[in-house]
């Protein structure tokens, strides 16, 4: 039996000491099954991909490895909307066995505001302990899928890469005597703001305190229709009404939606 569990590649809790863990070994795991996942990606196997990222998922140590990651990180000591923090190994220890599929739904998100430098308030999602170590844990088993079928030159919110490498890769392509001669940046200042994408004439309406779920949306070259959104979504908490006039305003209304 133990055999069968080592070859599949995810072994159970050993004892209930959260001090106990070996950790170098949990990483080892993890990393082992992450490999393969990878290999499966790259072979097209997409029957077996599933199937390590269901072991992945459900093995202690990737629970163990989520939760660490949880209670390792500079919002650790942030709440939730249940104002659960996980202090002791004791409590970090029932939150891995905790981490089950079967009857999870996730909590609504605390929403806090937090100062920008040009004296704006950008809002801020904060999700419970318990969701943030949901999210850690198929974050493990979707990485290896998006780190192989990921562009090789984008580094945005990529593992093992920074600002450096893409310069470097600049360099690379620049630096040639063919290469181009001019860079062109654009930024769209707050585009996906509320005063972006909501016109004048239904302010009223965006400033209420809260949004029904059917909003009235104009797309281009269409009829206008209505369409469901979520009533916590962090893009369109305030406003009920949008106006897609042009297609980058399509874009980013996609997005919000």
């Amino acid at each position: 039996m133990a055999a069968i569990a080592r070859l599949t590649g995810a072994p159970s809790a050993s004892g209930n000491d959260w001090k106990a863990i070996d950790w170098q070994k949990v990483r080892r795991e993890v990393r082992r099954l992450q490999t393969r996942i990878a290999k499966a990606v790259r072979e097209g196997r997409h029957g077996r991909v599933k199937a390590l990222q269901w072991l992945l998922t459900r093995s202690f140590s990737g629970k163990a490895l989520a939760v660490k990651r949880v209670v390792s990180n500079r919002g650790r000591k942030t709440p939730g909307v249940d104002g659960i923090v996980w202090y002791t190994p004791r409590q970090r220890m029932k939150a891995v066995q905790a981490l089950r599929r079967r009857g999870y739904q996730a909590r609504p998100l605390r929403r806090v505001y937090i100062p920008k430098k040009n004296g704006k308030m950008r809002p801020l999602g904060i999700p419970t302990m318990h969701d943030r170590a949901m999210q850690a844990l198929h974050a493990l088993a979707l990485q290896p899928v998006a780190e192989t079928t990921g562009d090789p030159n984008s580094y945005g919110f990529r593992l093992y890469r920074s600002c450096a490498d893409a310069i470097h890769q600049c360099y690379i392509g620049l630096a040639k005597r063919y290469s181009a001669q001019w860079i062109l940046e654009g930024d769209i200042k707050a585009c996906l703001d509320t005063s972006s994408y909501c016109t004048p004439c239904h302010e009223g309406l965006s400033n209420r305190p809260c949004c029904t779920s059917n909003t009235l949306i104009y797309k281009p070259v269409r009829l206008p229709e209505w369409t469901w959104r979520a009533e916590t979504s962090p893009r369109f908490t305030r406003c009920n009404t949008v106006w897609r006039e042009t297609p980058m305003s399509l874009i980013a209304s996609s997005i919000g939606t």
